[in-house]
């Protein structure tokens, strides 16, 4: 079933604010409950898994920090271009996630080249370790900018770039197959299994689609069509997909069910296909929406589709931080920022950092401030 974003469509602004603000949102809750510091009660939502929450911890972990590294290597190239100076994107995105890997503590080899510091980097948040994934860090201590020719990790198809690679659907007035293709390219520079960087470019699809006013179900059914194109030997993506779409559309299942068929999260296809599940299975007027909430009833639809979906993503096992933040992506890409709720918002750390460079994004994307 389709729902409408809201009374009016929501603006770019809105929609890049969202996405990012989102993702945050619903890292910072699994990373909370990966990490077993907040209290989950028992569900009461007929074997969905959706769970209520005490307040909101805030700390997000690795995929946003990434994430907005992501928004600052695509700014930097966009910069250029709107100078009229031709920039190599994937290179841009190297130099960003290489420093990113100095906040970490790591050091790249004398062989890479040493990026010049920019407004993301005085953030002390995006300075501190947050349980990166440990293929991020040895891709990038490599020194050697990957490529779709020759990907570093070769075999590493884990979630670190799947929830990274928002941003490249942000961006407007580019065809889907260029968002795919820059999406799928910046995840070799880390993640060389065909599995990551086809669940990468999806990802940024899916987004790109709901940022262009494509409703959410029809969105999911688009994607999942195309990851049957893609060919190769990476068939994991489309099975996961296609069980995601299925097990929504039947309704409620039980934890280990959806363990079987979408797996725990840890790699890229199980993560983005836990996301797309949470969120296609409690949107408004299916029959699960409002089960296991505890608000007082004044949210708006838009607001408690986002804290069923978040919670029902994060509860779900294995990398909560990860399958989190894609559901906050994805539906702060749909709804825009009307579906962030306030008092999730109050928590969240840093929010002049997530701002600042949704903020950046927007002035170089549509000469907005």
């Amino acid at each position: 079933m389709s729902i409408e974003p809201g009374p009016s469509v929501p603006a770019l602004k809105s929609r890049i604010h969202g996405c990012l603000l989102g993702g945050a949102l619903g890292d910072s809750l699994g990373y909370a409950v990966g990490a077993g510091s907040v209290e989950e009660i028992p569900s009461r939502s007929g074997g969905l898994g959706i769970t209520a929450f005490g307040p909101m911890p805030g700390t997000f972990s690795d995929e946003t920090q990434l994430t907005l590294y992501t928004v600052d290597g695509l700014v930097e190239a966009l910069e250029w271009a709107n100078s009229g100076v031709g920039a190599d994107v994937n290179a841009c995105l190297w130099l960003a996630y290489l420093r990113w890997l100095a906040t970490q503590g790591e050091a790249a080899p004398a062989s890479a080249p040493t990026p010049q510091p920019r407004w993301i980097d005085g953030h002390a948040v995006l300075r501190q370790r947050r349980n990166p994934s440990t293929t991020c860090i040895s891709g990038l201590a490599t020194g050697e900018m990957g490529t779709s020719v020759r990907p570093v990790n070769p075999e590493s198809k884990d979630w670190g770039t799947v929830v990274r690679s928002a941003p490249f659907g942000l961006i407007p007035h580019i065809a889907p197959d260029a968002v795919y293709k820059l999406s799928a390219d910046a995840a070799c520079l880390t993640h060389g299994h065909p599995a990551a960087r086809q669940a990468s470019g999806i990802f940024s699809l899916l987004v790109h689609r709901l940022v262009s006013g494509e409703a959410l179900p029809e969105a999911a059914s688009a994607v999942t069509a195309h990851a049957h194109t893609l060919g190769g030997v990476a068939q994991e993506l489309p099975e996961r997909l296609e069980a995601a779409l299925s097990l929504a559309a039947r309704g409620g299942t039980t934890p280990e069910e959806l363990t079987e068929a979408l797996g725990e999260g840890r790699t890229a296809e199980d993560a983005l296909a836990v996301a797309l599940y949470a969120v296609l299975a409690t949107v408004p007027g299916t029959g699960t929406a409002g089960a296991g909430t505890d608000d007082d009833g004044t949210d708006t639809l838009p607001v408690r589709h986002f804290r069923e979906a978040v919670s029902l993503a994060v509860t779900h096992g294995g990398r909560s931080d990860a399958t989190g933040s894609l559901a906050g992506n994805i539906l702060g890409a749909y709804y825009g920022e009307e579906c962030l709720p306030a008092d999730w918002l109050e928590s969240l750390e840093s929010p002049e950092a997530i701002r600042g460079m949704a903020g950046l994004l927007v002035g170089v994307t549509t000469a907005e401030g």
